[in-house]
């Protein structure tokens, strides 16, 4: 039975998962494996070592519960900071990866000309999406890093990344809209498995990018803000 509003530390965390499947993401990006029985989500989260103000801050945003305004009282940057670098860690190099090989499969021995130009079009996409995700590892994470030790140097400022922060799930959709309305294939199991896996990853990135916007961003002004008044 699906419950019905914003999950706390006292529900069940097995219960958030069967209603909520996707959430095993989000617990695998805060360091959090299963096996925990019939735990609540605060004692999971305390034996894991995880800042339940944000595992809770996460998980109810990405099931549309509230807003961030709801939740930026107890929000451990440094746990949304781990939260976004396994994230990024995870579509590098395990989600985008597995996609183009199922990919390649999928379209292998259909006509050729049309499968090298679907290629083409998935690793110029997979460029961006590193070049994006290793703008915020070398220069936002180290910029926020500098931050909670309390020293702020330079003229940089979160402000610079919400305004160049463009949403990198977009071109998955050109790929999606491709292969449902133009390629010919030979195994639609096949490639009907890699759209589900494209539309899976497009809403997981879109998740992501919100997450990033909506908490992370605000996180982030509020701690400069502080530094700022304590000179």
């Amino acid at each position: 039975m699906y419950k019905l509003g914003a999950y706390n530390q006292d529900n069940r965390m097995s219960d958030l998962v069967c209603d909520n499947y996707p959430v095993l993401l989000v617990m695998s990006r805060f360091g959090i494996a299963l096996g925990f029985g019939d735990k609540t989500i605060g004692q999971v989260c305390e034996e894991c070592e995880v800042h339940i103000g944000t595992f809770l801050a996460v998980v109810n945003l990405l099931l549309d519960e509230g807003d961030a305004e709801d939740y930026k009282g107890d929000i451990s940057v440094e746990a949304l900071l781990g939260y976004l670098h396994n994230s990024h860690d995870y579509f590098l190099n395990f989600r985008l990866p597995t996609i183009r090989r199922n990919l390649l499969g999928a379209i292998d021995c259909g006509q050729k000309d049309i499968a090298i130009a679907i290629l083409r079009f998935f690793d110029e996409y997979v460029a961006e999406v590193q070049k994006h995700m290793r703008y915020e590892e070398t220069t936002v994470f180290p910029y926020v890093t500098s931050l909670l030790r309390g020293v702020r140097g330079g003229e940089y400022s979160i402000a610079v990344f919400r305004k160049r922060h463009d949403q990198v799930e977009a071109k998955l959709t050109e790929l999606k809209n491709i292969l449902i309305k133009y390629y010919p294939a030979s195994s639609t199991n096949e490639l009907n498995g890699v759209l589900f896996d494209i539309f899976t990853c497009e809403q997981d990135l879109a998740s992501h990018n919100y997450i990033e916007d909506y908490l992370f961003v605000p996180a982030i002004q509020e701690l400069e803000r502080k530094i700022e008044q304590a000179k």
